[in-house]
């Protein structure tokens, strides 16, 4: 079947692999040449000309591999080429203990919303209930979401029509033990990486890049996930570089370059009454640039539950407007909320070995709620200076209690 899209030209391809090392990038080039258990999406009918849709034979490859008996299958994206994808679910489980997905060209999206027309607008690419995924292969994965982002709500509220809800480039839904790793991605209509209900899943040396502008799209999101980590990444984009949802613990977020963003935030958790439970999230060696956040925090005063056990430590902030936040009292319309007696608790945050710049006059605002306070709140070694020459910057903490030392601006704490 035939799009009516305008061709996808090369030169739109061109992915700025500016990545943290992108020397270990697995291609499996043996593969491509027809090893047995691998399933080149090209031997299923793929076009690969970045006009025609090529979904249907991706799922034709996928549904071979994923059935097939070999120890490790791998379905086969091959390198200099463009393929063009409606939405398309990729299902296990499978019967490999290990299926390998190696995309070495470039995966090339819709850009049109009416494609979404009747379907779910929430999805494009998709994995869900495999076991021992291996996503890999230095390719590309193109959102095209300028169409998305011109009537977003979020923008033009007052557009008839305008939309809520955008594709996410690439799900993974009940995925246990696996990962993706050596991977561009380029302006997802809305989140780029949606990490839900899995269980042991690794990120590693992925690039994110869309405009600062770009209105919901996340870097990176986990949902209700357990033992994620993200690793060795460079992500730029118009929310948060990295966002942790309701029901997600044991989380490792390492060396990590954000900026343009909102930073990397736990939240927004209780919008609508429920219960949230995040724990043992780890955040270490991230340099933020230019980002409205740094490790921000942020809670629906109607929530109830708990975010608890967190370590914040060896960041570096370039000219930030908010490089540490906890924000209980968060509202759609900054102050419209009223104080509520609810609340979710936020207890034994530290922050750590903290250095940088502020672009705004509070370098450090915990927030919290008057019902239910922050509680063993540590806060040790941090030295954060204003972004402009002149200026001063300030510490403000309400009823947030713990303990500091080292700390400037301060003091802040109860």
């Amino acid at each position: 079947m035939c799009s009516s899209n305008t061709s996808y030209t090369m030169k739109t391809l061109v992915p700025l692999f500016i990545l943290i090392g992108l020397t270990d990038s697995r291609i499996y080039t043996a593969s491509i040449f027809g090893n047995a258990g691998s399933f080149n999406v090209l031997d299923y009918g793929a076009a690969a000309d970045g006009i025609t849709d090529d979904s249907q034979a991706l799922l034709n490859a996928w549904n071979a591999a994923c059935s097939s008996s070999a120890g490790s299958a791998e379905v086969v994206i091959p390198p200099n080429m463009i393929f063009f994808l409606s939405p398309v679910i990729l299902r296990g489980p499978c019967n490999s203990e290990n299926i390998y997905f190696v995309i070495s060209g470039t995966l090339v999206s819709p850009g049109s919303p009416s494609t979404w027309t009747g379907q779910d607008s929430s999805q494009w690419l998709a994995f869900r209930n495999v076991t021992g995924l291996i996503v890999d292969g230095s390719g590309t994965i193109d959102g095209q979401g300028q169409r998305w982002w011109d009537q977003s709500c979020r923008y033009h509220p007052e557009m008839d029509g305008c939309t809520r809800l955008a594709p996410t480039a690439l799900k993974f839904i009940f995925c246990t033990q696996s990962s993706i790793s050596n991977m561009y991605f380029a302006n997802s209509a809305q989140t780029h990486i949606l990490i839900e209900r899995c269980n042991g899943f690794k990120v590693d040396n992925v690039m994110i890049q869309s405009p600062g502008n770009s209105p919901n799209t996340d870097g990176i999101h986990i949902q209700a996930s357990q033992y994620v980590d993200i690793t060795n990444s460079k992500i730029s984009s118009g929310d948060d570089c990295i966002s942790i949802g309701d029901f997600s613990s044991n989380v490792q977020i390492y060396n990590i370059q954000c900026g343009p963003g909102h930073g990397i935030s736990i939240g927004s958790l209780g919008k609508h009454g429920n219960s949230a439970q995040v724990e043992n999230i780890h955040v270490s060696n991230a340099f933020f640039y230019g980002t409205t956040n740094g490790a921000r925090i942020k809670t629906w005063q109607v929530g109830r539950g708990y975010v608890r056990d967190v370590i914040f430590e060896n960041l570096e902030f370039n000219s930030v407007k908010n490089p540490i936040i906890i924000d209980q009292n968060y509202c759609d319309v900054r102050g419209a909320c009223k104080e509520m007696v609810t609340g979710v608790q936020v207890s034994n945050v530290v922050y750590q070995n903290i250095v940088g710049t502020s672009s705004s006059d509070i370098a450090i605002n915990l927030n919290c709620s008057i019902s239910v306070p922050c509680t063993d709140i540590t806060m040790q070694f941090i030295q954060l200076t204003p972004a402009t020459s002149g200026r001063k910057v300030k510490a403000y903490c309400r009823n947030a209690n713990g303990q500091e030392y080292g700390i400037e601006p301060g003091p802040c704490l109860s």
